[in-house]
């Protein structure tokens, strides 16, 4: 399966414009109020979307899958797209989250940026974290408005990277905090769901360490 990468995004390289404010309130995440079915319906179209693509994964397979009619997953989502959509938003709600509380943190520059290497390699490649990997493949297989409603959250992802890369150059750590250097690493570290295998080799701890050392040289 092909990761969707380009220069203009960074969970990231899928082109993503600035358009619409985030939504109120997501259109589903794993504590929904909506119920455990419907969060069963998020996390089980994760891993099937990762495993087979999104065109390759039927609303079939997903009411398999958690015990449902095949015509049951409508109860909560119009279409499948929109099951898609709330895939990519559940990865990007958690993985924000942390995102914002290392970043709110008093610890240095250095210590901040090593934590938010681990911490993003934990949201596209830790067990069970199937939501951003979907996202980087199947992007483009959502319709317009759909991609508009996640594009805050996505934003506010990539702000928080950049203030912390921001805050490297000015403790003398890199010599750039261009738009094009998260692009570079956020691109290399998303483009490790290609090639890592858990258990095999680095622990997501091993690479994270040799990230940072690759990224700022020492």
């Amino acid at each position: 399966m092909k990761t969707n990468i380009d220069s203009q995004h960074t969970i990231e390289p899928i082109a993503l414009p600035r358009k619409r404010a985030i939504r109120s309130r997501p259109l589903a995440t794993v504590s929904d109020e909506d119920g455990n079915r419907r969060a069963d319906l998020v996390r089980v179209s994760a891993r099937l979307f990762r495993e087979k693509g999104f065109d390759g994964t039927t609303v079939r397979d997903i009411a398999n899958a958690v015990g449902m009619r095949s015509g049951s997953p409508f109860y909560h989502f119009k279409s499948k797209q929109e099951i898609l959509a709330a895939v990519m938003e559940e990865g990007l709600v958690a993985g924000l989250d942390e995102v914002e509380r290392i970043v709110a943190g008093s610890m240095p520059p250095l210590e901040k940026f090593r934590a938010l290497v681990r911490a993003h390699l934990e949201t596209v490649l830790g067990e069970g974290h199937d939501f951003i990997p979907v996202l980087l493949y199947d992007w483009h297989a959502l319709t317009a408005d759909l991609q508009e409603q996640i594009i805050g959250l996505k934003d506010r992802y990539d702000q928080l990277w950049q203030k912390t890369i921001t805050e490297l150059k000015e403790a003398g750590l890199i010599r750039s905090d261009s738009k094009v250097v998260r692009l570079l690493l956020l691109g290399a570290i998303n483009y490790s769901v290609q090639w890592y295998k858990p258990g095999k080799g680095l622990t997501l701890d091993e690479l994270s360490d040799q990230t940072v050392e690759f990224f700022l040289g020492s």
